[in-house]
């Protein structure tokens, strides 16, 4: 653009030197003039071109390089990503195994805590068993039924003192008011009286209970 200006004003000029000659020295005085013009503004521009590429460069060096960072940190981001997984993987698996030797245990104890609880309760079923084996002993020996009869009885308390420290007690039947949750029917029979209708009248076989679970029903006979 700036060259065909330059072009156009010469070739006015040229036309206007033409058209209008002057004398010799102002021409060289004016083409002089026009050449210095040139050369000033060529390296006016030059210097500037210079200039430009200078800033150019500077703001390309200042500049941080995009190239290598953004591959650095997503590798970065990635070597984190991984580290973590691999730690919470690790916490798992030792978790997992944590409950799974506690669960194992947890049976072990408790099948042993069984074994040793039968074991217990039939330990202290022995001393009934002996007293059994002396009565039958006695029966062999004496006369005496009633010796007998008093000693079976003491037998008997002395087991059913023992059920009931283990929480086992019996229901009470003969009564009481017919209930299904603790008694069994296996009769009904006309109420001697108005009062024992639907109540038991007789208990044919004891219930027990553990503390408040009912071991066994009682099998009664209820009155109409």
């Amino acid at each position: 653009m700036k060259e065909r200006v330059e072009k156009m004003n010469r070739e006015m000029e040229k036309e206007y030197l033409e058209t209008n000659p002057e004398p010799v020295s102002e021409r060289e005085d004016r083409t002089n003039l026009q050449e210095d013009t040139e050369n000033t503004s060529g390296n006016s521009a030059q210097s500037d071109n210079m200039s430009d590429d200078a800033k150019t460069e500077e703001t390309a060096d200042d500049s941080p390089s995009n190239d290598g960072g953004a591959p650095e940190n997503k590798n970065a981001e990635d070597a984190s990503a991984e580290e973590k997984y691999a730690r919470l993987n690790d916490a798992h698996l030792r978790l997992m195994a944590e409950f799974d030797n506690f669960r194992k245990r947890t049976l072990r104890e408790k099948a042993d805590l069984i074994k040793s609880g039968g074991a217990t309760v039939l330990t202290n079923l022995l001393p009934v068993v002996d007293d059994f084996e002396r009565a039958l002993g006695t029966l062999n020996a004496t006369e005496n039924i009633t010796s007998v009869v008093e000693g079976v009885k003491l037998i008997y308390d002395k087991f059913i003192g023992y059920l009931s420290q283990q929480g086992v007690k019996t229901i009470d039947a003969v009564g009481q008011p017919f209930d299904t949750e603790l008694f069994e029917a296996i009769a009904a029979i006309p109420a001697p009286d108005e009062t024992m209708k639907g109540k038991v009248i007789d208990c044919v076989q004891t219930g027990y209970m553990l503390y408040d679970k009912v071991l066994r029903h009682a099998k009664v006979v209820v009155g109409e």
